[in-house]
């Protein structure tokens, strides 16, 4: 199971955010390039980077950010945030994202998404579809939509998604444990496709449940700004796993 540390981007810093408000954050590193060094050199390989201030501008704006962890680490980083166009796609590329994580898009433009995923293969684009009682939420999570949340993931598995993460929102920086009936039901109805876990995770148990219930990743955020899950410990989940191998 991957472990994907997150980074969430607001004014150029390090932050989180409890249930996706904007106005409840909380600045953890000024700088994210030293956050980056951080994560690496306790063995994390995978990193979740979001534009939290392109999210509501529906435009990339952190790509300097990307363009420096990419260029001064080995992480291999999904990049998503204000993805709305082919000219956010190519900046993202272009400043190092080794994938795209699509959002909001996937919801109000299908057939770009469908287009990106033709031009760039779909190993390139990661797709984030952020929940709450089953309804799928856009913009920073700020719009709910009436589409059907299982209608979606059908579509977009037929389309040749085979893995994305799902955020429930209700549990997104509350450090109270993951969705795991919500994750559950999506692995059970879409074994094909590989789901990784986002929000609430708050232990090293979390992580151990979320792998035996078949989660390909995990993307871990707070819990590690809050100390409750230490680098330490990651890097030995990882060291075990590559020995599985």
């Amino acid at each position: 199971m991957n472990i994907i540390a997150a980074i969430d981007l607001i004014d150029g810093k390090c932050v989180r955010l409890t249930q996706g408000d904007y106005k409840r954050k909380k600045i953890y590193n000024k700088d994210p390039l030293d956050m980056a060094f951080l994560l690496e050199d306790h063995g994390i390989s995978r990193l979740h980077l979001v534009d939290l201030d392109g999210a509501k501008k529906g435009k990339v704006i952190h790509w300097n950010i990307l363009e420096k962890i990419a260029k001064y680490t080995h992480l291999i980083i999904d990049f998503g945030g204000g993805i709305h166009t082919e000219e956010d796609v190519r900046i993202v590329f272009e400043n190092g994202g080794n994938m795209v994580t699509i959002g909001s898009i996937a919801v109000k433009n299908p057939f770009l998404l469908k287009k990106w995923i033709q031009i760039y293969g779909k190993d390139k684009i990661l797709l984030g579809v952020d929940v709450k009682d089953y309804k799928i939420a856009t913009n920073g999570w700020t719009k709910f939509h009436k589409i059907s949340f299982w209608d979606f993931l059908e579509e977009k598995n037929f389309h040749g998604i085979k893995k994305f993460f799902c955020t429930d929102i209700s549990k997104d920086g509350n450090l109270s444990g993951p969705s795991l009936s919500l994750y559950k039901n999506i692995i059970h109805r879409f074994p094909n496709i590989e789901l990784i876990a986002s929000g609430g995770i708050r232990n090293m148990s979390d992580i151990k449940i979320l792998y035996d219930l078949g989660c390909h990743g995990v993307i871990i955020g707070k819990a590690i700004y809050e100390n409750k899950i230490s680098l330490s410990e990651l890097r030995n989940w990882e060291d075990g796993e590559k020995k599985l191998k």
